[in-house]
């Protein structure tokens, strides 16, 4: 019964609460982000590219075909378009979250200096 002891001070922990947010909040911008890409950037991408869906690129390596069983045999393909789509997403969202993690360092050290400067005493009298 102890392990249940030892989880259950973790599990009230304020960190395990705010990372088990930060994770939900995370999942629902990564939906946003994906949004953004796939209906809002990629549709001119293809448009530029004459008109084809950037998602559906992609290079077929071997036909699909319908065996003697009567069944569809999918193509072999390697999707480009959509790797890209899935790579642009990543950039995204590293350079959203390297931009909130300097915000962060940010106001860490505004309120370092702010804490610091408060410390010293006042040198006009």
């Amino acid at each position: 019964m102890k392990i249940v002891q030892e989880f259950r001070d973790f599990a009230v922990k304020g960190n395990a609460i705010d990372m088990a947010v930060g994770i939900i909040i995370g999942g629902a911008f990564g939906k946003v982000v994906t949004s953004i890409v796939n209906d809002l950037v990629m549709p001119p991408v293809g448009m530029l590219l004459a008109g084809k869906n950037f998602a559906a690129l992609a290079m077929t390596l071997k036909e699909g075909y319908v065996d003697q069983a009567g069944k569809d045999v999918a193509p072999v393909m390697v999707k480009y378009g959509m790797f890209l789509s899935t790579m642009l997403d990543f950039i995204i969202m590293a350079f959203v979250i390297f931009l909130m993690v300097k915000l962060i360092n940010r106001a860490r050290s505004f309120g370092t200096s702010l804490a610091g400067r408060q410390a010293q005493p006042s040198s006009s009298a």
